[in-house]
């Protein structure tokens, strides 16, 4: 960008502070539904001391999985021995009915008393990425409470979703409750590894029976607290739209050779140079980025001068804005489509030139692109024939959900997050960066929405698939809470209106 162009804005700025009605920020409106008083969400001192412990406990069982088709088969097993412990009621209870779907994934249909209401469904996932020993302050699977945290691979991605949904539904049991509205609730075993033999199956099981959905609500989501320099307020984001993925291999062939007499270029060169250009030549940011834009003018008030003004008038900064949040990881990666080389292999022997080189690319598709124009894109910027492509797997960017005073799940949740978390007041929809099982569902519903009511930090982030992953015992609490009360509020009168949607 020319400062010519920057200078210009400034100006614009300027003048529009002296002259210009603000455009204010539209903060969301919650629709009230009718329904019955709640069972209060309080937990005795028993009760919470028991949901921590289940949460450790299942943090223990390491259900790893690896690749497709290669799982920790021994652990998904206890785990399932491990719920039926640690939720008797559920387990028990005459009007939910227990699956289990390709072995190791769970389906629980739970019986509302009115026929007429549609269902919705809950989804988690069972199954964690690896994690050794090595980097992390405590062992990956030992459930260790520390300062008021609990430790270990899943505690946020995303056994405590497992575990607090199912928490959530013992505890209303017990007290008595019966829900107006019927609604599922699937644990997929495989998440991390693409979902086919979990939710994919799972899915196809529904469509069998004909099983249509009000909506649906996944991981993906979260309250966002320190992720913006200056910005103090937290704020949650519930993804409406999930984005496509493509796992390209690039390979390049040559002739093998002693090292002794390299030719000029080796397959590694020419492959990492083409890995460079990638990393170098990010995939354009989209301009007509609608959701996030929503986003930036529910925070723009938060701000000072000249921030506010710039982000109350995105018709006009929206190019020097754009720029700005792309200093920011997070921002930038919802600004475009990502480009990520998880894997890098060539080489057989120190002294011997190979004959293959091959790097795996991970991009993950904004929306408002297609698989085919990123592939163009990419083979583009890398300008070399003698690098191959072949595309691993590939899916296209959901579309967007209804977020609208008509939209059932995106109402609710707001009605939620306003009871457990009064202190946020800036709720925004946005497209999800990362991939989860709701993208296997989306045949039965238009409403998917993904949504964790816990705070995240960075270095919350940065522990997901990462090291020293954990959860405070208070936020896995209110967690409980969230999905206690969200349960309880689904027991709506109003449907939404009929929403429609091409994938």
């Amino acid at each position: 960008m020319s400062w010519p162009y920057v200078c210009l804005l400034i100006l614009a700025a300027v003048l529009l502070l002296s002259f210009a009605p603000l455009s204010r920020s539209k903060y969301p409106r919650v629709k009230k539904h009718k329904r019955s008083s709640l069972i209060p969400s309080q937990f005795s001192q028993e009760e919470r001391f028991a949901m921590k412990e289940a949460l450790k406990g299942a943090i223990q069982i390491p259900t790893v999985s690896f690749r497709p088709e290669e799982f920790n088969t021994t652990a998904l097993t206890e785990f399932g021995e491990y719920i039926r412990k640690a939720f008797p009621t559920v387990f028990k209870t005459s009007f939910i009915q227990h699956e289990v779907v390709g072995e190791y994934s769970h389906l629980f249909t739970v019986q509302g008393s009115d026929p007429s209401l549609q269902p919705y469904m809950l989804l988690a996932h069972i199954d964690v990425v690896p994690a050794s020993d090595q980097g992390w302050e405590v062992p990956p699977f030992s459930g260790l409470e520390r300062d008021g945290f609990i430790h270990g691979r899943g505690t946020l991605d995303n056994k405590n979703s497992v575990m607090a949904i199912l928490q959530a539904l013992e505890l209303l049991l017990i007290r008595k409750y019966i829900p107006r509205r019927s609604f599922l609730i699937a644990l997929g075993h495989d998440e991390e590894v693409s979902g086919e033999n979990g939710a994919q199956k799972i899915s196809a099981l529904l469509q069998s029976r004909g099983t249509q959905l009000a909506f649906i609500v996944d991981e993906g989501g979260f309250i966002l607290d320190g992720f913006i320099p200056s910005f103090k307020k937290p704020f949650a984001l519930v993804s409406v739209s999930e984005k496509g993925s493509v796992n390209l291999m690039l390979q390049v062939n040559m002739t093998p050779g002693h090292s002794s007499a390299p030719p000029k270029e080796t397959s590694i060169g020419i492959l990492a140079a083409a890995v460079s250009r990638l990393e170098q030549n990010p995939v354009p940011n989209m301009s007509g980025n609608e959701p996030l834009k929503r986003l930036l003018q529910q925070l723009a008030n938060e701000f000072s001068f000249p921030t506010n003004i710039m982000l109350n008038n995105l018709w006009l900064f929206w190019p020097l804005v754009s720029r700005l949040m792309e200093r920011n990881y997070i921002m930038s990666a919802l600004l475009r489509t990502t480009t990520a080389v998880t894997m890098f292999n060539s080489g057989v022997k120190v002294n011997v030139i190979p004959s293959v080189a091959q790097a795996t690319v991970n991009f993950r598709i904004h929306p408002a692109q297609t698989v085919q124009e990123v592939l163009e894109l990419v083979k583009n910027i890398v300008a070399d024939d003698r690098v191959q492509f072949h595309v691993l797997n590939a899916f296209e960017p959901l579309p967007d959900s209804p977020s609208d005073d008509q939209a059932l799940g995106y109402q609710l949740l707001l009605q939620t997050l306003q009871s457990v978390f009064p202190e946020i007041n800036i709720v925004a929809p946005v497209s999800c960066i990362g991939n989860t099982d709701s993208r296997h569902y989306a045949n039965l519903t238009t409403g998917i929405y993904r949504f964790n009511p816990i705070y995240l930090q960075p270095q919350d982030f940065r522990s997901l698939h990462g090291f020293n992953e954990k959860i405070s015992v208070q936020v896995y609490e209110t967690q409980v809470k969230f999905i206690f009360e969200f349960i309880q509020n689904a027991d709506a009168d109003l449907e939404p209106a009929p929403h429609q949607h091409e994938l």
